[in-house]
């Protein structure tokens, strides 16, 4: 028969040991979690030029409320600054694809012009619609320096449908959307820039 004293000691062996399991995971967590934000923050803010910006874009929201716009909806927007001024605008973007909805992220100059399109979500058909999840993007990258005016309102649209730009081949829908989706947005952006690139007072 074992003795109590040593199942005792036992007890107390396990419950320290556990107990300083917690208490690292505790002192862990949040440099854990500030890690992996950093990371999420990194990878979303690929679209933009390292030296485009020397605040937090993703700390100051430009517009928190999803808004629906003509073929899309904007689900967030947010300011990068430098030297304390505006050097672009990144808005979150939803739109409907061939297979579910993709959400964009474009970041647009404040002179209106695109600096980049990231895709952030997508389920578009593998080797077809689904090449617009690559980073970087070859087909997105076509769009950069673009603005609502160059081309005119109804440039913005695929050659078949008797606008000015290629689509993904084999993917009519999914080109179609995002190309939607960033018209919406530069039209979305030329109608409110004044509050989307508006620097608060320290």
């Amino acid at each position: 028969m074992k003795k109590p004293g040593g199942v005792v000691i036992l007890i107390l062996l396990i419950s320290l040991g556990i107990g300083a399991t917690y208490l690292a995971q505790l002192s862990t967590a949040g440099r854990i979690e500030a890690q992996q934000q950093a990371i999420a923050n990194r990878s979303l803010l690929e679209v933009l030029p390292a030296e485009q910006y020397d605040n937090q874009p993703l700390a100051q929201p430009v517009m928190t409320d999803p808004l629906a716009l003509a073929h899309s909806t904007l689900l967030g927007g947010y300011l990068a600054t430098r030297s304390g001024q505006p050097s672009a605008v990144l808005l979150r973007s939803q739109v409907l694809g061939y297979e579910g909805s993709i959400q964009l992220l474009i970041a647009i100059d404040p002179q209106g012009r695109l600096l980049g399109v990231k895709t952030l979500r997508q389920a578009e058909t593998p080797g077809l619609g689904a090449a617009i999840a690559g980073w970087p993007n070859t087909w997105l990258q076509t769009f950069n320096g673009k603005s609502r005016q160059d081309p005119d309102d109804n440039g913005w649209a695929l050659k078949k449908d008797r606008g000015q730009f290629d689509q993904l081949a084999g993917a009519t829908v999914t080109s179609r959307a995002v190309l939607q989706a960033i018209h919406d947005a530069l039209r979305y952006f030329d109608e409110h820039k004044a509050q989307l690139t508006a620097v608060a007072s320290e």
